[in-house]
């Protein structure tokens, strides 16, 4: 296990298109290696998940995990869940505006709709089929991480980019009131 650079906004890894794994690429040395590299990574970084292509593979993996994380205290806890050629697919029409940051974006944030509720069809690691219904700010992070496999970055759905801000400015300006309205949301799903 080892610790990868993350690539940053303008790296050209972060446009591609990620290609779908095989079971026996999965099984592979490389790619379990690559599993353990994206969690300790993640972690290492502070993140609420993080995709292959910000470590510079443009292969279809992603992990998620929320445990006490102080970059976003007001996300509910999330068991590790590797996703391994994810689908996600919307289960309602209702969004909500999330304020999100991105590890390949360092120091900016803005308010991105994300819906509600999502359904994740992927594989895990071992190559084993998950189906998962995710609802409430988590299925807000689902949705930024799978987005990234698909080359786009929290950026390109701001949908106001007059809610751009630096993260002090987010703490000193909009923290409060977004915290309220996320508080709210994991009342209404308990996510």
């Amino acid at each position: 296990m080892a610790l990868r650079k993350i690539a940053t906004i303008g790296h050209p890894v972060l446009r591609q298109v990620a290609r779908e794994l095989t079971r026996e690429e999965l099984a592979s040395g490389p790619m379990q290696r690559l599993v353990d590299d994206l969690v300790d990574t993640m972690r290492d970084a502070g993140g609420a998940g993080i995709a292959a292509n910000q470590v510079h593979e443009a292969v279809r993996v992603a992990v998620v995990e929320i445990e006490d994380n102080p970059r976003y205290p007001y996300l509910p806890s999330w068991p590790l869940t590797i996703l391994v050629n994810p689908v996600v697919e919307p289960t309602t029409d209702e969004t909500f505006l999330n304020y999100e940051g991105c590890l390949s974006v360092p120091n900016l944030r803005g308010l991105v709709p994300r819906f509600t509720g999502v359904h994740v069809r992927a594989w895990d690691r071992r190559g084993k089929e998950l189906e998962l219904e995710v609802k409430g700010l988590t299925a807000g992070t689902f949705q930024h991480e799978l987005d990234h496999l698909d080359g786009r970055l929290f950026v390109d759905g701001v949908a106001d980019t007059r809610t751009l801000c630096t993260w002090p400015d987010f703490d000193r300006f909009h923290r409060d009131a977004f915290v309220e309205r996320a508080k709210a949301l994991v009342a209404r799903f308990g996510s």
